[in-house]
């Protein structure tokens, strides 16, 4: 008796030629072309008529309420959250405006937040993405290029956005979008060179009009553009830009700008005031000129705030307070393995004069915890133990044997 060769009965492949066939209940079989054509139909099919929920101004939270919900997350940087707070709540009130007959419109304020490493920008950012009601994401400035080269093209960051909103396009273009990292995107030098700098003023050119407001047409699965592509147009008109970045030596051009000098002596009476140890927070957009943003682009992030640098202080309350802390974290990993950790308070400040002395942030806490944990993450659940005390002796045999140079920043 001759065998019977499956194959889909919508295209009618057998099943020698595609991936994998899908039995259905009443016998027939559909293979993963099929599917994967008859996914892409309905996405395009709802796109657009998709309706958006209504936003209840009732239900929204205030500014007040939303820097209370940081405060959980993040420790300190209160400029910034109130920054971030009055910019969500009135891109809400933009969103929610009503056509009148005096032609005031409000118009968006994208925000630029510039901050030393593992000070919190990016943290700042996913905390408050839980607060909203309008879709979210996070974009790392570093991977873009101009179109035609190696990297992924300027629009592929609305890409995300809509793969938040579930491609609903109305949906996000409402949205918010944080592009972090985005200092990497800095001209090189201020001398024109015969050159491109493709992934660097470039990049500043391609994200004027995202910035800006205007129709752009939007790869459906990011990365590069080709002809045959079917693309998605998105106004951005009402999406809030919200960029990061942490500026390395933009303290030097502040400080030349102030006529002051980081290291060194000062004569001038008018400088004696000037903080020189937390310059960020004298930053102006004519800085950010110096290090490299070309004006067009500071000119559609109005809003500029800075992150002040974690004290000895700060980066004790990250270890332990916040909702989510790196020593909450690792209690409740041994206690999946019924295992009672217990830190010694020496061993928290051992652990934070190490971050500073490696300048690495709040970033530095988890990688200097981890290096501690490492071998009794590794041994412990293979033993019977119910508890296990962290002494401060432990922890700088620990960090005695590693190597400081990976931790150390340059």
């Amino acid at each position: 008796m001759a065998k019977t060769t499956k194959h889909c009965n919508f295209c009618g492949k057998a099943e020698s030629q595609v991936g994998f066939l899908i039995l259905g209940l009443d016998g027939t079989h559909i293979c993963n072309e099929c599917t994967e054509q008859a996914s892409a139909i309905v996405r395009d099919a709802k796109m657009g008529k998709d309706e958006i929920p209504k936003l209840d101004k009732e239900k929204l939270p205030k500014p007040t309420e939303i820097k209370h919900f940081l405060d959980q997350y993040v420790i300190g940087q209160n400029d910034a959250k109130r920054y971030l707070s009055v910019a969500v709540y009135n891109h809400y009130k933009r969103l929610m405006q009503e056509k009148t007959n005096d032609d005031v419109e409000i118009e968006k304020s994208n925000i630029i937040m510039v901050g030393y490493t593992g000070t919190g920008k990016t943290l700042l950012a996913k905390t408050i993405a839980r607060k909203l009601h309008v879709p979210f994401t996070i974009v790392d400035a570093t991977v873009l290029t101009e179109a035609g080269y190696v990297g992924e093209d300027i629009e592929s960051i609305l890409t995300r956005l809509l793969q938040v909103a579930d491609y609903n396009v109305k949906e996000a273009e409402r949205g918010i979008v944080f592009i972090d990292e985005i200092d990497k995107i800095a001209r090189k030098n201020d001398s024109p060179s015969i050159t491109r700098d493709v992934s660097g003023e470039g990049v500043q050119q391609g994200l004027l009009k995202l910035l800006e407001g205007a129709v752009v047409n939007v790869p459906p699965q990011g990365g590069r553009k080709h002809p045959e592509q079917k693309m998605i147009p998105v106004n951005t008109q009402n999406i809030l830009f919200i960029c990061g970045g942490a500026f390395d030596g933009i303290e030097k051009r502040i400080a030349s700008r102030l006529n002051t000098r980081v290291v060194g002596y000062d004569a001038a009476s008018e400088n004696k005031l000037i903080d020189r140890q937390n310059l960020l927070q004298y930053i102006a957009p004519q800085d950010l000129k110096a290090f490299g943003l070309i004006p067009e682009i500071i000119g559609r992030l109005p809003i500029l705030t800075y992150l002040e640098p974690l004290d000895k202080t700060a980066l004790r309350q990250i270890l332990t307070e916040p909702r989510n802390s790196i020593i909450k974290q690792y209690v409740k990993l041994f206690k999946m393995d019924d295992v009672e950790l217990v830190f010694e308070p020496e061993v928290l400040d051992y652990i934070v004069e190490k971050a500073i002395e490696f300048k690495l942030g709040a970033r530095g806490l988890r990688s200097i915890t981890e290096t501690i944990m490492m071998d009794q993450m590794f041994e412990i659940p293979s033993k019977k133990v119910n508890k296990w005390v962290v002494s401060l002796e432990y922890a700088k045999t620990k960090i005695d044997k590693m190597n400081v140079n990976i931790l150390k920043t340059a």
